[in-house]
């Protein structure tokens, strides 16, 4: 306690668990964007043309019509039954759920599902493998449990498995969590040769993979390339889906399948922390799925996304300097750009929306230690309109230019 004059201040001691966490990054830029001059290419929220509003207006009224008290009642912790038995149905299609071996448990969103999965398998001091960069909020989770966090480089192709091996070699690696599909931050797909390394290297060393498939849906280019977890055989991979990207985040729907008796232990873990995820949500995600057609309600999300990722390359293209190099998605939402060797990076990024009223996301925000050096920036193109995309790209451009030259 800390006594100023006539104040008293608290000297709070926070737990070892929490007190080496910090803001998000992201959270941080996104508040310059409550200025509407501020056009904001920072944030992970899907287009909003793409939430079935009208349609998820008529199913939530029959909902509360047809059965009020099963919408507002408590659930089980598992999740709505109909609902997690069609996933299971939809899920075993793909060789993603084998029945009497898999289980599925309905969570708050996939960050739910991520952070349960490091509770129920990792201790303090545990060794969890990331790619480098990843997703913050993954991280963060990850961080809390206070596990040996490791990063592993991101190739084009995915991580780097000679790296990888060389953590492994070293033991104690409880966990590899991936995001194999359009990655969050860099878009980028692990193609099928690295998937099947990956898991060899996992089954070699005795590690559970966490594979985090929130965008798998969102393809605009390229083919369909097998989940890892269609390739277990051994009971070694956890699947973690989500509702956010194809229906809407503000439900927070996720699930996630794996191995029975890690789920056991997942439900026993959430129904300490929120008893249950939101049963109206759960219901009004089963009555939309068996309401649509899904296939071509996926192709009209894809359709939205391909028009607007391309309305962004062909404006960076048109107006960036040579010297940042980005890379183009097959889906997602994200666009990873680089900036020349030696340059400031933050320093970039805090103009951009400072003076030129552009919100991005510094690279350093998705490493594994935010203290990690890296050049690159994260834009997303799914939430800004087009007209947006247009005179962001043109103000980042010339920021570029002036910076770096033509």
């Amino acid at each position: 306690m800390i006594t100023k004059g006539l104040a008293i201040i608290m000297d709070y001691k926070f737990s070892q668990k929490v007190s080496h966490l910090q803001a998000s990054a992201i959270r941080e830029i996104l508040k310059f964007t409550v200025d509407p001059e501020v056009i904001s290419f920072a944030a992970g929220n899907p287009a909003p043309e793409a939430f079935p509003t009208q349609l998820l207006t008529k199913l939530s009224a029959e909902i509360f019509e047809q059965d009020p008290i099963l919408a507002l009642q408590y659930s089980v912790s598992e999740g709505y039954t109909p609902l997690r038995e069609l996933l299971k149905k939809e899920l075993e299609k793909k060789g993603e759920f084998v029945p009497g071996r898999d289980d599925l448990i309905i969570t708050s969103g996939a960050q739910q599902a991520n952070e349960l999965a490091a509770k129920v398998l990792c201790d303090e001091g545990d060794v969890l493998v990331a790619e480098a960069p990843s997703f913050i909020g993954s991280l963060n989770a990850f961080k809390s449990y206070n596990v040996d966090l490791k990063g592993v480089t991101l190739k084009e192709d995915g991580m780097d498995l000679e790296e990888l091996e060389g953590v492994l070699k070293n033991g104690g690696v409880k966990l590899i969590y991936v995001i194999p599909n359009f990655q969050n931050p860099t878009g980028r797909t692990t193609s099928l040769e690295k998937r099947k390394g990956l898991y060899e290297l996992a089954k070699k060393y005795g590690a559970i993979i966490l594979e985090d498939n929130p965008y798998g849906d969102l393809r605009i280019s390229g083919e369909n390339i097998p989940s890892i977890k269609s390739m277990d055989k051994d009971g070694i991979v956890m699947y973690s889906r989500t509702f956010s990207k194809v229906l809407a985040p503000g439900i927070r729907v996720g699930y996630i399948s794996a191995p029975k008796e890690i789920v056991s232990k997942m439900i026993v873990c959430k129904q300490v922390s929120d008893v249950h995820s939101n049963i109206w949500a759960q219901v009004l995600a089963y009555k939309f799925m068996n309401t649509v057609n899904f296939e071509e309600h996926i192709k009209g999300l894809q359709a939205i996304y391909r028009k607007k990722c391309g309305l962004m390359i062909e404006q960076m293209k048109k107006n960036f300097s040579s010297k940042i190099v980005y890379e183009v998605p097959q889906g997602g939402l994200f666009i990873w750009c680089t900036l020349p060797d030696g340059c400031d990076m933050p320093a970039f990024c805090k103009k951009a929306v400072s003076e030129y009223k552009v919100a991005v996301v510094p690279g350093n925000a998705f490493m594994i230690q935010e203290s990690d050096k890296t050049s690159s920036f994260r834009l997303n193109f799914s939430t800004p309109t087009d007209e947006q995309i247009i005179r962001g790209c043109e103000f980042l451009g010339k920021l570029s230019k002036d910076m770096f030259g033509e």
